[in-house]
């Protein structure tokens, strides 16, 4: 726990009242790969404590559209529609679809973790079927053209995962942010440009 007090990424959080460190996995992702425009439709998946959707307000000006879900509530953040769901589930992903009116959006972010119950191969497992869940989601909802940022961890599916975006976006990288911890397997997948 100590590690965790004395990251500079978490101070730095403190100070400029992000709500945890990973806003800075996200800015260092838009900066290199150009994926905010002010004024933008997001969604942000498994959005709480809500330290991406923080950053996607300040970032995107105030005619943005950011709709944001997870299944833990989160502090109201101006300007933001949050969606309290599980959108794995039909009425999660039908309470998201309300959500978004019938509109397709610009960007997809996905910063989702399984909930970790120390046998590797079944957590992989579960981090690769989020990966593919946020990939599904947004091949339906991105408009032509438009990019999405999933969380995955390398390890078996990973390849595959990988795979998948590449059929669908014009471009597809393989990050690790900075505030990424070193010992972290995880790594971010940026799909750019959908293909029509």
């Amino acid at each position: 726990m100590t590690g965790h007090v004395n990251d500079p990424w978490v101070k730095e959080a403190t100070r400029r009242g992000y709500r945890s460190r990973a806003a800075f996995k996200l800015i260092e992702l838009a900066e290199r790969d150009h994926l905010l425009r002010p004024g933008m439709r997001v969604v942000d998946l498994g959005a709480a404590p809500g330290s991406w959707t923080q950053v996607l307000r300040e970032r995107l000006g105030p005619n943005a559209a950011i709709v944001a879900i997870d299944l833990l509530s989160m502090e109201p953040i101006a300007g933001v529609t949050a969606v309290q769901a599980d959108f794995r589930e039909p009425e999660g992903l039908a309470a998201l679809e309300k959500a978004l009116d019938g509109r397709k959006v610009d960007l997809v972010v996905c910063d989702l973790s399984p909930n970790l119950s120390g046998v590797e191969a079944a957590d992989q497992a579960r981090a690769v079927h989020l990966g593919e869940l946020a990939l599904e989601f947004a091949r339906v909802w991105l408009q032509p053209g438009g990019d999405m940022v999933v969380k995955a961890f390398q390890g078996e599916g990973f390849v595959g995962l990988r795979r998948a975006l590449e059929a669908h976006f014009t471009k597809v990288y393989v990050r690790k942010p900075k505030a990424s911890r070193d010992r972290s397997r995880e790594v971010y997948l940026v799909g750019k440009a959908l293909k029509v």
